[in-house]
């Protein structure tokens, strides 16, 4: 046949899930009068290819009021009866992300979209100019039930956090951050924290987390927009604002970050060795523009390139029904080495990651092995290797080629990690002090944790949890509403 007739056949069906605002057409008029009705315009988000979406807009013609009213408040109640789809939304905004671009993002790509899908929003701005880690402050102080639909707390709220959170007590209030990796890590990690508090779970030992109650949504405005890229198959902020409306929501599964028994942060990946370094190098040229600071941070960092001398033990990935049981029944006295498996050596870099970590230089992903949620998380230790041999191991991240085919390569499918650094002070005089920053960072032990800099010297152990958090993205699975 035709296929101009055929694509005009398919037009004629439209999924009802695919639907996310409804408005009535009218003729343009002057600004007192309303225009002629022509019938109602349905706003339907399309499935491109790469894993992009896109709004578009279907006119459907009928002069009779009557008919259009009856018409338009079906398809309202309709959408009414998406129980995924958000209502209103709290949004946490990062004006320092990337190029400061994040501001401009939200109002001219994400705010009209959210518009049009009725959805209220409250937006909170400067909460990254007073200092770092506001905004898991701001999180941590809120009494989250008024986001969810609870009933408003009883205790009294900190000054400073009632006037920013006044006019979030809104039935089914969900969170929402536009920024990068940092800082939608800090918003989980303290939506996790929370959720934690809310269900009296003591952190200590980490053995059996409650889920987070929120989903939180994620709009890439940052250097770099791994964990949307991951969620989304592309980091794109239209794809990742219409995931919002339509109420996609994946399980994800998380890592927490522990030493001497207490929780650093909760998060989705980490590296250290070569990785570490160069964000802490990085994070030194904060004056630079990003992709400057990146690049300087690289050569820099591999200008320098040297191995750490660590013990790494790891618990063989098992299987994910039993994960959490078998944790509820170990006491944190328990002995169960036998089942850990340890490597010493001499490491230039080591990965930690729960998700795939899809990026611009890796588009297969830095952990391409393992998923959103598959509980459990990959384990890759790049070992001691010339300068140029690492070179090419990071250069084949941007092919469709296994960039683990070294020999100097070791990938794990692992449910806990344990990483112990060895004392290394060799050719450093503590006493001497005339590179102080640079002799800071020679030893240092410092992780990148989500884009974030963590540094500890003592032995960190990571935990995964499966699906511990729902986040608003789009897998194959999460593409209906339940």
């Amino acid at each position: 046949g035709d296929p101009k007739l055929d694509l005009l056949h398919k037009e004629e069906f439209i999924e009802l899930k695919d639907i996310f605002s409804v408005k009535l057409k009218r003729r343009c008029s002057s600004k007192h009068q309303s225009g002629t009705l022509l019938g109602i315009t349905l706003f339907i988000c399309l499935k491109k290819e790469q894993n992009k979406l896109k709004d578009s807009t279907i006119d459907l013609i009928n002069l009779s009021e009557d008919h259009c009213d009856l018409w338009f408040r079906q398809f309202k109640n309709i959408l009414a009866g998406f129980s995924n789809r958000p209502k209103s939304l709290k949004i946490f905004l990062n004006p320092q992300s990337h190029k400061k671009e994040a501001t401009q993002i939200y109002h001219e790509k994400v705010e009209p979209l959210l518009k049009l899908a009725g959805i209220k929003t409250d937006v909170t701005k400067k909460i990254v100019t007073e200092y770092e880690g506001h905004a898991l402050s701001l999180l941590k102080e809120c009494e989250l039930q008024g986001f969810d639909g609870g009933h408003p707390p009883v205790r009294m709220w900190h000054w400073k956090v009632k006037r920013l959170f006044t006019r979030v007590q809104i039935l089914e209030t969900r969170v929402v951050c536009v920024g990068g990796d940092g800082f939608a890590n800090e918003v989980a990690h303290a939506l996790l924290l929370r959720a934690q508090k809310n269900a009296g779970v003591e952190t200590d030992y980490l053995l059996t987390l409650v889920r987070a109650q929120l989903p939180l949504g994620v709009i890439p405005a940052g250097s770099t927009n791994v964990l949307a890229h991951s969620l989304h198959g592309v980091p794109h902020v239209v794809t990742a604002t219409l995931h919002i409306i339509m109420g996609h929501i994946q399980p994800v599964d998380v890592c927490t970050f522990s030493t001497m028994g207490k929780l650093l942060r909760f998060g989705f990946s980490a590296m250290f060795g070569f990785g570490g370094r160069t964000l802490a190098l990085a994070e030194k040229c904060r004056w630079m523009s990003p992709n400057q600071r990146r690049d300087f941070a690289i050569i820099k960092a591999l200008a320098k390139l040297k191995p750490e001398d660590c013990e790494i033990s790891f618990l063989p990935f098992k299987s994910t029904q039993d994960l959490q049981e078998r944790r509820a029944q170990r006491s944190p006295e328990s002995d169960y080495s036998e089942q850990w498996q340890m490597i010493q050596g001499q490491f230039l870099n080591v990965s930690i990651m729960a998700i795939p970590c899809l990026c611009s230089v890796a588009p297969r992903g830095l952990a391409p092995n393992t998923r959103l949620n598959n509980g459990s998380m990959a384990l890759i230790i790049v070992r001691n290797t010339s300068r140029p041999e690492f070179i090419k191991h990071l250069k084949r991240y941007a092919s469709v080629r296994n960039q683990f085919n070294f020999p100097f390569v070791e990938t794990y499918t692992v449910e806990e990690v344990k990483v112990q650094r060895k004392n290394n002070m060799s050719g450093h005089n503590p006493e001497e002090k005339n590179e102080p920053h640079e002799f800071v960072l020679e030893n240092s032990f410092p992780w990148n944790v989500d884009g974030d800099l963590m540094e500890v010297t003592s032995e960190v152990h990571v935990r995964l949890h499966p699906r511990l958090i729902s986040l608003y993205g789009g897998g194959a699975e999460a593409m209906n509403d339940s």
